[in-house]
């Protein structure tokens, strides 16, 4: 176990997460990058490739709004456009940017009129930069970008070109301080799976689920629950992919999938519990989703390649999809960094003809499904890990090498209910029927139930 858990506050006999060195190395990667790529600039509008360049952040309500841009110029330090007065406080508290943090705005969308301007004035702001460093006739790398404005920076003369390969190869080998961030997110998570498997019982929704695990994440100091999937009972199979009020029932099977952000650096992470006991169909299906699992986090080691991993998982048609597109996600492996689908992809639908090589460093989840024979029960499994010099270490800890049961346990005159048996009562009453047949029972209460019926008179 080569990978520390540190307390969440900032202490001065003990070096934790350094945040100048975090910054740093980040943009250091990022500017190698560039450099390899033969581009002028990267102009970024995704949240996380801007945090990732110039350590600054506004909140996830800006996620989706594409109004705030970073310009990194070849051999130059970053500039970041920002949202009204968030501008000025990065020039107060973001020392590391010395100034290089005017306002700026993109187009809301489209909710701003075209007639305002706003898409011409962010190709004025990028072309007057590209041009003050002799960067104006070279492409320009850009992540994502609202159509208005891509036309206006190519009607500027700037050649625009797909930036995303870049960020995804400066954002792919994490430094030692990411390292240490995303070892710290999963160790909220560990928390919060624990306080959710002490609370479910039947009755409770998988809102109510959803609940108890955002607050006790955010109780943490989370900076954003991105997402919690919580689906139980007959929603299992296939997989819905979103949390609804369903009640959790007795026998239900219920999975959940905990995404969340910590200082930027995320979680994903599966997790199956059976609700008072598992059937055996449901035992059998997490077996199977635990195997394939098992085998590909075995041949985790640097120089291995995501089609060598895919190959130990089963082709769509064995568990009831068409082809590996309709069946995508469900045996599947991403990075895990400031968002949750980074570089390297595990995939049958891509990895098998277009693979990547392993290295140390790398930080990414693995995950399987199997759907039990049932028609509806379904088991699904996801570890977090980090690639080390000969192999792997896991950082998803709460206990998943077998089936967890969860809720009250169950006592008869006989003693408890056994964890695995079948949701519906008479079911397990016909496995004991050859044993209660020995000792005359059944035939006893048969023959009984025959004599009353022939002496009702009607």
């Amino acid at each position: 176990m080569g990978l520390k858990t540190f307390g969440l506050m900032g202490v001065d006999w003990e070096e934790r997460v350094n945040y100048d060195r975090l910054r740093k190395e980040r943009l250091e990667r990022a500017k190698r990058e560039l450099a390899r790529s033969g581009l002028g600039a990267l102009l970024c509008f995704d949240m996380n490739n801007i945090r990732y360049i110039t350590a600054t952040h506004i909140g996830t309500w800006a996620m989706d709004k594409l109004v705030r841009f970073s310009l990194l110029p070849r051999d130059a330090e970053p500039i970041v456009w920002d949202f009204g007065s968030a501008a000025r406080h990065h020039q107060i508290y973001c020392p590391w940017l010395d100034g290089r943090a005017p306002a700026g705005i993109s187009t809301l969308r489209g909710a701003m009129s075209p007639a305002s301007g706003r898409a011409e004035d962010v190709a004025k702001k990028i072309k007057r930069e590209l041009e003050a460093r002799g960067l104006h006739r070279e492409p320009v790398g850009v992540d994502v970008v609202e159509l208005p404005v891509l036309f206006a920076l190519q009607a500027a003369g700037i050649e625009v070109v797909d930036g995303q390969q870049v960020m995804q190869q400066a954002r792919l080998i994490k430094t030692q301080d990411e390292i240490t961030l995303l070892n710290t997110a999963c160790m909220m998570v560990d928390a919060a799976y624990d306080k959710l498997y002490r609370a479910m019982k039947p009755g409770m929704r998988e809102n109510e689920c959803v609940g108890l695990v955002a607050k006790v994440l955010y109780d943490l100091g989370s900076e954003h629950v991105e997402g919690v999937n919580a689906i139980s009972g007959e929603r299992c199979s296939p997989h819905p992919h979103v949390y609804t009020d369903r009640a959790l029932r007795p026998g239900d099977p219920a999975y959940f999938d905990i995404l969340h952000s910590y200082n930027g650096y995320r979680t994903c992470y599966y997790r199956t519990f059976a609700i008072g006991s598992a059937s055996p169909a449901m035992v059998d299906a997490y077996t199977r989703c635990r195997d394939y699992l098992d085998a590909a986090i075995g041949l985790i080691r640097p120089g291995v390649t995501t089609a060598d991993v895919v190959k130990t998982w089963p082709k769509a048609q064995e568990f009831g999809f068409p082809d590996e597109e309709a069946a995508f996600a469900l045996q599947f492996g991403h990075g895990v960094g400031l968002s949750i689908w980074e570089k390297p992809i595990f995939s049958r639908l891509v990895s098998l003809d277009h693979p990547e090589v392993i290295q140390e460093g790398m930080v990414f989840a693995l995950e399987t499904f199997w759907p039990a024979k049932d028609g509806w029960s379904a088991a699904r499994i996801e570890e977090q890990l980090v690639v080390t010099k000969d192999g792997c270490e896991v950082i998803t800890r709460l206990p998943a090498e077998e089936l967890l049961v969860a809720g009250a346990h169950h006592y008869t005159v006989a003693g408890p209910l056994p964890k695995t048996r079948e949701t519906q009562s008479h079911l397990n009453r016909r496995s004991n029927a050859n044993a209660r047949r020995e000792d005359g029972t059944v035939r006893a209460v048969v023959d009984g139930a025959k004599n009353e019926g022939r002496n009702v008179r009607t």
